[in-house]
């Protein structure tokens, strides 16, 4: 019983969380909100939940934080020794399909995660979700994982359209994780967002959407 018990309050840690990105003209916008919880308990309010693992390629994660951190680390590692080998960054399709690998090689001592891998590269801006079985799926458009992903896709769908300029595509990704915190109980504390190009890997200062963003309508 114990066990169970266990086992069910982990994975109610797993889906305590909201995480979206988007495909804009220039680019990919990568957002997250920054609570961990232990059940009910908060455990941080202040999450890393968006990482840099290439230049110009960027992954957020959802699930259990030390699973996402050693997937980064290993992400990271593989992006650089990669650059380093053959010249030229990773493209996003294979930085995705290398992470889908890792995690289908380990499906019997699975990563417990749900995974984006969004950036840029020659082909353009790329965004891809990734399960913990290592599922792989190109996104066009939109895509959100975590609890609050039913909240904030009401938004995303409602509101996103092709063509959209990085502000647009940024006050998007902020409405989004701001539905998601109002009625998500596993999702709360502020916005992480991270705008990539073919120029930088961007991220927005928490003060500069404070106050930009504070009077915004989800």
């Amino acid at each position: 019983m114990g066990c169970f018990n266990l086992q069910e309050q982990y994975q109610e840690q797993l889906k305590g969380t909201t995480t979206v990105g988007l495909v804009f003209t220039d680019g990919v916008v990568l957002a997250t909100e920054k609570r961990a919880t232990m059940g009910y308990m908060i455990a941080s309010k202040r999450a890393k939940k968006v990482y840099q693992i290439g230049e110009r390629i960027g992954m957020t994660t959802a699930g259990g934080v030390g699973d996402a951190q050693q997937l980064a680390r290993v992400m990271t590692v593989e992006c650089s020794l990669y650059q380093i080998r053959r010249g030229r960054n990773m493209a996003v399709a294979a930085a995705a399909t290398l992470l889908s690998n890792i995690l289908n090689n380990n499906r019997y001592y699975p990563f417990y995660v749900q995974l984006l891998v969004g950036g840029m590269d020659d082909s353009g801006p790329g965004l891809y979700s990734v399960d913990a079985m290592g599922g792989a799926t190109r996104e066009e458009d939109i895509v959100a994982t975590g609890s609050g992903s039913p909240m904030a896709y009401g938004v995303l769908e409602d509101r996103y359209k092709n063509g959209m300029d990085e502000e647009e595509a940024v006050t998007l990704a902020v409405r989004a994780i701001r539905s998601a915190i109002k009625r998500d109980a596993g999702s709360g504390e502020g916005v992480h967002v991270v705008v990539i190009t073919k120029d930088e890997f961007r991220e927005i200062p928490e003060e500069d959407i404070q106050k930009k963003y504070t009077a915004l309508p989800a």
